[in-house]
């Protein structure tokens, strides 16, 4: 909050973190972005050969580089040199890659017993699935997430790679690093987390689950009150091609959301949760919606209680009013990219250097670490 004293500017809360993030693609990247987009100092090993700094790669920024080969003497002794001094350890590879270059955790850990080793993978380190390709799309389609996506009579529709990836994966790799960390204040101690992406899943499906289990959730695709199913909670086409998202679920904002659009005396709306008839509901509510723009939508709707917003694109959404206020975005080398979040009060976070050419920083990291000898 504005005012508040003592405020450490622009280091972050995780400022003095040492993260070791061993180079891999999509959930561990972006878990080593929100570490240090929070201060960490977040040090990445790349492969050989080292090249250029790409504008475009956001999950690089606020990293430093430096290149290893860990199949040679020289390049393993230095990841082990820094696994020795680092407090956090992020890997993606399948079970059993770091232990066969000799970076395994029985053996960092025996040198580092405060070392955090965070692994990071689809299936999990055990497991009839453990050692076998997959994606995002596999990873949810176990778990009954898919199978619950799309529109009713439709098949399954993959939901990008939100769920399994980055929610499944990196948010519960994060959260099981930081809990860690919580209890080595306690103990001194290190330990290693098996953060599965199905895993993660799972337990981020709880709330639907309980709804199941309390009878509110058939196992109808597209029939549900959170899934497209009921008519308030959807997306709509205007009439200029264009949709907005009403999800007034509460009565008193389902009530204000019919005085808006003039459907007070259509007594067909009265039984918001009778699910017989949602469809006809819904294909009213897209006449109504289809006989104004957006913008015109927007200007009726957004700012009330109807729970109401504009369908926006990834080129319009950072000039959005409330994301403009917010500053949640910014450009950096051209390239317009998420601002840090959460927001902190006494440690606030700074806009995190761009990324790093791969492999530039092998001196500076190596004298900040405190190792004698560079790659």
């Amino acid at each position: 909050m504005k005012g508040e004293a003592n405020i450490d500017e622009g280091r972050g809360p995780l400022a003095g973190l040492k993260v070791l993030e061993f180079s891999g693609l999509g959930p561990g990247p972006f878990a080593g972005m929100l570490l240090a987009d929070m201060g960490a100092d977040v040090v990445r090993v790349d492969r050989p050969p080292s090249r250029h700094a790409d504008p475009a790669d956001i999950t690089g920024r606020g990293k430093r580089s430096l290149v290893l080969d860990l199949k040679s003497a020289a390049g393993l002794a230095t990841a082990r040199g820094l696994a020795g001094r680092a407090d956090v350890l992020i890997e993606g590879f399948r079970p059993g890659v770091m232990e066969r270059l000799g970076l395994g955790p029985d053996e960092l850990l025996a040198a580092n017993p405060r070392l955090v080793y965070g692994r990071i993978t689809g299936w999990g380190q055990h497991g009839p699935l453990a050692h076998v390709a997959g994606h995002d799309l596999n990873y949810i389609a176990i778990t009954g997430a898919l199978a619950a996506i799309g529109e009713r009579g439709g098949r399954p529709v993959p939901p990008l790679n939100l769920v399994g990836d980055f929610g499944g994966g990196s948010m519960f790799l994060l959260f099981g690093v930081l809990c860690a960390l919580h209890e080595r204040a306690r103990s001194g101690r290190g330990q290693v987390i098996d953060a599965a992406m199905t895993d993660g899943v799972n337990a981020m499906l709880a709330p639907i689950l309980s709804l199941r289990a309390l009878g509110q959730w058939t196992g109808k695709r597209g029939g549900n009150l959170l899934d497209g199913g009921a008519p308030f909670y959807n997306t709509y086409r205007c009439a200029d091609g264009k949709y907005v998202a009403v999800g007034p679920i509460e009565p008193q904002f389902y009530q204000l959301l019919r005085e808006k659009l003039g459907l007070l005396d259509a007594r067909e709306f009265d039984g918001q949760m009778d699910t017989e008839r949602w469809p006809d509901l819904a294909r009213r509510l897209g006449s109504v919606f289809g006989s104004k723009t957006r913008a015109e939508w927007t200007a009726l709707l957004e700012g009330t209680d109807v729970c109401f917003a504009p369908v926006l694109d990834f080129e319009e959404a950072p000039g959005h009013p409330h994301n403009r206020a917010r500053e949640s975005h910014y450009v950096q080398d051209g390239v317009t990219q998420p601002a840090p979040a959460p927001r902190y009060s006494r440690t606030p976070t700074r806009q995190p250097p761009s990324p790093c050419g791969i492999g530039g920083d092998a001196a500076a990291v190596c004298a900040d670490w405190g190792l004698e000898k560079q790659p």
